[in-house]
């Protein structure tokens, strides 16, 4: 039966997912310099409206269509035919707004990848990418984990897209910037972020937006809703905390990196958001504050210019979350029990899912960005470069 209450939260939860990528353009606008704002900007947003037609087109189908040998959904979907004002799936709202629910968090972390890229990229190139990354990568680990596919049938836990999303967006960013290089003048020259104050707020946006995010995903108005939004709203703050003391124990703490702690607690405790208890949730993100932070310095150190930091922050916490989950999995929240409890299976499980994640999107993303940059080239020339993006791909710049 359709609950019109369940049907009014998850439209306002779908709401609040598509506000978080405009939220992220600015996030991640913020932290590039100001010759490369409106570049990050369209780079973001083009990502949200690529996905959406292609969740229309074949995404939702491949996702959530009848699975075949575990691995992909059918095509019985394409176009979003037989996807109507029903329920096919048992649940209390229609499959139409699941459809539309799955579709902001397709199109998110689409955006997440830029992170990799940003500064440096041919606007065209990205646009082929997103869909071919978006049909290779992320739809079939959206079937894996929520569309009946092999990892949901070995048990494997995801529920609000620490694995699909944030594992894949943060390991698929770092592929990407090994791929494409270094930025010019990396390790070398100033490249300061231009406006920290903007991406503080949109931080706030984004914490905002991760209500719905986790508490949306319950698919209903129920006791699961409520404890998702409690227990994200204690990791977040635990792992903002968490990474402020680490960071004032190595110099002052920054704005940028409380900020950081933030997004490194809300993507810990997304998948596991239905199934732990609130003190857990408080451990989550007490760790995965500490983990991104060195997860950040380890990539410094090694002068990986993943740019913006998805993979320390988005990859990290969604493996340590995914992980984290096995451990702390409680039968009195989610109905199962995890290492804790005397489930060791789970635990493995989830082990499992987050490598195989990790290395499934990161092979997948490294394959593709090379046949788009064997194809039609995948990084702007170096003048292109020094001169900046918003001028040389999009024709405006920000005066």
């Amino acid at each position: 039966m359709i609950d019109t209450g369940s049907v009014a939260w998850v439209l306002a939860s779908t709401a609040l997912v598509l506000l978080m990528t405009p939220a992220l353009g600015l996030f991640y606008g913020g932290m590039v310099r100001k010759k490369n704002f409106l570049s990050v900007l369209m780079l973001v947003f083009a990502s949200l409206m690529l996905v959406i037609l292609q969740w229309f087109l074949v995404g939702y189908s491949l996702a959530f269509g009848t699975t075949q040998l575990g691995i992909i959904g059918g095509l019985e979907h394409i176009g979003l035919a037989g996807v109507g004002f029903d329920t096919q799936l048992g649940l209390e709202i229609p499959d139409l707004l699941f459809a539309a629910f799955q579709m902001t968090f397709a199109g998110l972390t689409l955006a997440i990848i830029v992170s990799g890229v940003a500064e440096r990229i041919r606007f065209g190139a990205f646009l082929i990418f997103g869909i071919l990354w978006t049909t290779f990568v992320y739809d079939p680990l959206a079937h894996w984990l929520w569309g009946g596919g092999w990892l949901a049938q070995l048990g494997a836990l995801d529920y609000a897209g620490g694995t699909v999303v944030h594992i894949s967006a943060g390991f698929g960013a770092l592929a990407l910037a090994i791929y494409i290089g270094k930025r010019s003048g990396f390790g070398m020259h100033n490249l300061n972020p231009q406006n920290i104050p903007m991406t503080f707020f949109a931080g706030g946006l984004l914490l905002f937006g991760w209500m719905g995010f986790n508490g949306g995903s319950a698919l209903a108005v129920n006791e699961t809703a409520i404890h998702a939004i409690m227990v994200t709203l204690i990791s977040a703050a635990a792992g903002t905390i968490s990474w402020m003391i680490v960071n004032w124990r190595h110099g002052k703490p920054s704005s940028l990196g409380f900020v950081s702690g933030t997004i490194a607690g809300l993507g810990a405790i997304t998948p596991a958001a239905g199934f732990v208890d609130m003190w857990a949730a408080l451990l989550i993100g007490v760790v995965a504050g500490v983990l991104c932070y060195y997860a950040l310095l380890w990539r410094v150190k090694h002068t990986f210019d993943e740019s913006l930091d998805a993979w320390a922050v988005h990859g990290v916490g969604g493996f340590w979350g995914t992980i984290a989950c096995g451990i702390f999995a409680a039968a009195s929240v989610g109905g199962i029990s995890g290492l804790l409890e005397g489930n060791a299976y789970l635990f493995g499980v989830q082990i499992l899912d987050a490598v195989v994640t990790a290395a499934f999107a990161f092979a997948a993303t490294y394959v593709l960005a090379w046949v788009v940059d064997k194809t039609i080239g995948l990084r702007v020339t170096e003048d292109e470069e020094y001169i900046g993006l918003d001028l040389t791909q999009h024709g405006e710049m920000v005066t």
